[in-house]
């Protein structure tokens, strides 16, 4: 690691009123089988260093992988350089800190990190196997195990010093059923930072039945129906509409959120929040990396939108403290969550006439507009007649626009997954959406 107290008195000397280095580790483990076998074992370790220097207001930046103090004179005069070119009239922000920031004791787990490997790999055996014993009709299985630990140091010139660390880890499994005339998968991700919360058998019985169920899936009728998403489906569409939080789109006109602070974006029923102590998650943190203090904030609040995230450079445009968000030069959410509801999945499915229980969409990205919400995305599930599931559906569209969806949920969930998209999500039903099928 630099000497930070070297770099600080080298950037002085030289006209730099503050600055600030922000160092990042992540450990990666991971883990394949495929039909049996270890197909990739591997550890990757990795390092970058960011300094970020103000002078004459503007700020210079940094970027290297290699942390060495004979870097220290080209550090400081790269900022130099990339401050005089900086045309914007927004000066730069190193922030002095604030009063106080949340312990988080509980987001690094240090028994899953020393947890045999071989454990590991014999959970993705263990899981294989079951898959394969199942059905006759599973042919092709693959199951994968990673773990990450990622740890931040910020220090600056104003006296502020703050450490992060956190871990997780995720299993993947992926199954191809074929029974002669049709072929299927099926696809789920667990997560957590407790290797003992890991339900093998529940994950086989859940992804195994979908995609056996799902065997001679067929278009439905175009038409209207009441539509169910899972926790992964819509986790899987907000994904796409995330970034419409960001006070610099509202500031720069790209966010169909503009304008809209204090007034109903969704149904009374949804609640999203910025959750950066969620245990078990290795996003968790403490402050940006700006160094501002992170906050638990509600996003919509009963359908009514609070907030939009900022770093300090938005903030500071709109005349208000940031709300914590700063990341990666950008502003992005910490963990964020749909907050359940209260009626379970189950008397959901019942509530449906005509209806269709989404369990999968594609192409969430290319398929949705962030500034005007539309969104039109291929999508896969069941149908639902009367209140009990039907035939698999496949190869159908489902249309909309995300804040008109949101204004039309009406039942939320009991039960929440994490997703791999960084997105806590329920069930949820939305009363009526066009579909594209026959």
């Amino acid at each position: 690691m630099i000497d930070t107290k070297k770099l600080f008195a080298v950037a002085k000397a030289k006209g730099i009123q503050d600055i600030q280095v922000y160092f990042s580790n992540t450990t990666n483990l991971s883990v394949q089988i495929f039909e049996g076998d270890v197909d990739k074992y591997e550890i990757a370790d990795s390092s970058s260093l960011t300094v970020k220097g103000i002078f004459n207001g503007k700020m210079g930046v940094y970027r290297t992988e290699v942390l060495e103090d004979s870097l220290i004179d080209e550090i400081v005069d790269t900022i130099i350089s990339s401050a005089k070119v900086i045309d914007s009239l927004e000066d730069g922000i190193i922030y002095e800190g604030d009063k106080e920031y949340k312990e988080l004791d509980d987001i690094y787990n240090e028994e899953l990190t020393n947890l045999d490997v071989a454990k590991k790999i014999e959970t993705l055996k263990e899981l294989d196997t079951k898959f394969h014993a199942f059905d006759e009709k599973v042919k092709n299985v693959e199951t994968s195990y990673t773990e990450t630990t990622n740890s931040v140091l910020l220090e600056n010139s104003k006296g502020l010093k703050l450490f992060n660390k956190a871990n997780a880890s995720y299993i993947v499994a992926e199954v191809i059923v074929n029974d002669g005339e049709d072929q299927r998968v099926g696809f789920d991700v667990q997560i957590t930072n407790d290797f003992k919360d890991y339900k093998i058998d529940e994950m086989v019985q859940e992804i195994a039945t979908d995609a056996l169920n799902s065997l001679g899936a067929k278009p439905v009728d175009s038409g209207n129906y009441e539509i169910v998403f899972t926790g992964l489906a819509l986790a899987t569409l907000f994904s796409a509409f995330q970034g419409l939080f960001s006070g610099r789109s509202v500031q720069k006109g790209i966010s169909l959120l503009k304008g809209k602070l204090g007034t109903a974006v969704g149904s009374s029923l949804i609640n999203v929040v910025d959750d950066p102590f969620m245990k078990k998650s290795a996003s968790s943190r403490s402050f940006d990396d700006e160094g501002v203090a992170t906050k638990f904030k509600y996003l919509i609040e009963k359908g009514v939108l609070k907030t939009y995230l900022h770093n300090l450079v938005s903030a500071k445009v709109d005349g208000i403290e940031s709300t914590g968000n700063g990341f990666g030069g950008g502003i992005s959410s910490v963990n964020m969550k749909i907050e359940s509801g209260v009626t379970p999945k189950e008397e959901m499915i019942q509530s449906c006439k005509k209806g269709l229980l989404i369990t999968n969409v594609q192409g969430a990205h290319a398929g949705a507009n962030p500034v005007s919400g539309d969104f039109s995305l291929q999508a896969a599930g069941y149908q639902i007649n009367d209140g009990k599931i039907g035939a698999p559906v496949a190869l159908i569209t489902v249309a909309g626009n995300f804040i008109q969806m949101l204004k039309d949920v009406v039942l939320v969930g009991s039960e929440s997954k994490m997703t791999y998209y960084g997105i806590t999500a329920p069930y949820i039903k939305v009363k009526s959406m066009p579909v594209s099928g026959n």
